[in-house]
């Protein structure tokens, strides 16, 4: 029968195409380009800003360069905050500060793994307040959850470079390894195995003659907590030749030499 290889399992990850940056009173338009090219480096394409300050075209293109005007030319500008929030199902609001009703505050990568299961059939959005103050209280009844980047002493960050590190995490979601999961042992690999360490263990007093299944038991579950694979049946059944080897020449009276291996 055909051996089957270990087969690559689908992990559940980020739609990225489901997620939006919005961008909420933002008063500088070098910084919604600079957000636009952030977003554009982690596979985001959707821009929404809201009520901007100034969207002058060439100070918007000044930072986003390159591959990142496309997110630019697709941006969707509103002037209310509750009209560009209407298509999503589920807001993060993002903060600096902490306290009073911004409780349960995130950090980037537990917010990251939350949209994993969200965004596989809803539409999510990242409001990021005005550089100079961020959300208000007025605006965190419109959020499902908030988010908080880390920081040492200085826990202002610039609009974009919060942009980049959201929508890292999120990338980092959107693309994650494929577990493999191995074949194990079967019951007939196992079992030749346990026979051949059964008869070693005996051999050398590790297990008493007597009853020898009944100390196996212990064996046995060390194992089973393990889950071998069958190459790893043959490298214990390797290892017991080689004990064997080793005690029949010690019985023979015919040491082998330090270092020695048997040919």
């Amino acid at each position: 029968m055909k051996k089957r290889l270990p087969q690559p399992v689908k992990a559940a990850r980020v739609r990225l195409e489901r997620v939006a940056l919005v961008l909420f009173r933002p008063q500088l338009p070098e910084n919604i380009g600079a957000a636009a090219r952030a977003a554009c480096n982690m596979g985001l394409s959707r821009l929404v800003v809201v009520e901007p300050a100034d969207l002058n075209p060439e100070r918007l293109r000044m930072m986003a360069t390159g591959a990142a005007a496309h997110v630019l030319e697709r941006m969707v500008v509103k002037g209310d905050l509750a009209e560009a929030l209407a298509p999503f199902q589920y807001v993060v609001g993002t903060t600096a500060r902490e306290g009073g009703v911004r409780q349960d505050l995130l950090t980037p990568r537990q917010m990251a793994a939350r949209v994993v299961e969200i965004s596989r059939y809803n539409d999510v959005a990242l409001l990021f307040g005005p550089e100079n103050w961020g959300l208000t209280n007025r605006e965190l009844p419109c959020c499902q959850a908030l988010v908080t980047i880390p920081t040492a002493d200085c826990a202002s960050l610039n609009l974009a470079q919060a942009v980049m590190v959201l929508a890292y995490e999120l990338w980092v979601a959107s693309a994650p390894q494929p577990r493999f999961e191995p074949r194990l042992a079967n019951h007939q690999e196992l079992e030749s195995m346990y026979a051949v360490l059964q008869e070693t263990l005996v051999k050398i007093n590790y297990i008493g003659h007597q009853n020898p299944e009944h100390w196996m038991f212990n064996v046995r579950r060390f194992f089973n907590r393990h889950g071998l694979r069958a190459r790893d049946t043959q490298v214990i059944k390797g290892v017991c030749r080689q004990i064997d080897w080793y005690v029949r020449r010690r019985l023979e009276g015919t040491d082998p030499p330090d270092g020695d291996d048997r040919k």
